[in-house]
């Protein structure tokens, strides 16, 4: 590695570690100053116990945070250690010794890869398997906490509902599952029969759901042949960690790639909003990069004079970018353009628009 390459590197690293602690602590600092209060509504804890929930609640959902920023820390990254430079008149002098500034931004554009694949590392390995516990709310109690589920699918189509499951105990009370089989190959279903219980705990070692006082009524076309039966247990993929983030359609975010696609063989309550988050899952971390190509061309001024309008149409760049992004994110899900619901097209396009002008900038840039 050159001087210069270890120079752009530590001024940029230097930047990342300033805005993710800024970015970060500031998204920590909002969120506890507005849900202070949900955090003490427990009276039955002491100050201790308090700031313990905070650590850990805190602690758990910066991997979102991150998730969510991580594009623009690389961008404030990118601001700092390229101004630091401006202002120093730094970059007249490389010009001055032959050296292209193309070459400047190079070592910027390796490690800006690299904190892409921490993120998408992030995404696909440090949050599923704490997806159960990052839905819960700022007053959750792992003693008390508990769940409703209403009609949730496992791989066999089998549909699991009922008032309440203690998250501690791993226990669904009263239970009522409803049998299905599926109809050739077609998406209709055909209801097999009905199990009710006085309580559901899950057995992993067996992979089964075992029940207090269960009984199975077969469906049948004649009253007269409808027998109830006694069940003991029901073999079923969907565990007591499946129930917290399957209750709902807007936390599938926190599913890995597999757990998404696995899911799509179930027939979840919402396919549209499933089809978004796989395709998002490949457009985030594009998007990301396109972001701080379209930052770098603006930035990398000579004279220290326009500093402060190349940061602003950079921000701004960026901004229009990341705010696209996140309409087409609630966009992707909904009837739009033909009355159809078209969760591909949202997804990629912030990158259709944005990544030809990223292109012409680079193309454009005096070197």
């Amino acid at each position: 590695m050159k001087i210069i390459d270890r120079y752009v590197t530590k001024n940029f690293l230097t930047g990342y570690a300033i805005a993710f602690a800024v970015l970060m602590g500031l998204r920590i600092m909002i969120d506890l100053f507005v849900n202070i209060d949900e955090f003490t509504e427990q009276t039955n804890i002491g100050f201790l116990d308090v700031c313990r929930n905070i650590a850990i609640y805190y602690g758990r959902n910066s991997l979102l945070y991150f998730r969510d920023f991580s594009g623009m820390i690389t961008v404030v990254a990118a601001v700092f250690s390229l101004g630091k430079m401006t202002r120093n008149n730094e970059l007249v002098a490389v010009m001055s010794s032959g050296v292209s500034l193309k070459r400047i931004i190079a070592p910027i554009l390796f490690l800006s890869l690299m904190f892409t694949g921490v993120h998408v590392a992030d995404q696909e390995f440090l949050i599923p398997p704490l997806a159960d516990k990052l839905v819960r709310t700022h007053d959750s109690i792992d003693k008390t906490l508990s769940y409703d589920l209403w009609f949730i699918s496992d791989s066999s189509g089998s549909l699991f509902s009922s008032s309440q499951f203690k998250v501690k105990e791993n226990v669904i009370v009263n239970p009522t599952i409803i049998t299905r089989k599926q109809r050739g190959d077609s998406e209709l279903w055909d209801v097999t029969g009905i199990i009710k219980a006085d309580s559901a705990s899950y057995d992993p070692d067996a992979k089964s759901w075992i029940f207090d006082n269960g009984v199975f009524c077969k469906i049948s076309t004649k009253l007269e042949d409808r027998p109830s039966e006694t069940i003991k247990s029901y073999p079923s993929d969907l565990t007591p960690r499946d129930i917290p983030i399957r209750r709902k359609s807007v936390q599938m975010d926190l599913l890995s790639s597999y757990d998404l696609v696995k899911l799509a063989k179930q027939s979840p309550k919402d396919l549209a909003k499933l089809y978004a988050q796989k395709n998002f899952r490949l457009t985030d971390p594009i998007v990301n990069l396109i972001m701080l190509m379209i930052s770098l061309p603006v930035l990398v001024c000579r004279d220290p004079k326009t500093l402060k309008s190349a940061v602003f149409v950079s921000f701004a760049l960026t901004g229009l970018c990341y705010v696209m992004t996140f309409v087409s994110k609630l966009l992707a899900s909904e009837v739009i353009i033909s009355g159809k619901v078209m969760p591909e097209l949202w997804a990629w396009l912030p990158i259709f628009i944005f990544l030809p002008i990223a292109f012409i900038e680079l193309d454009s840039m005096k070197t």
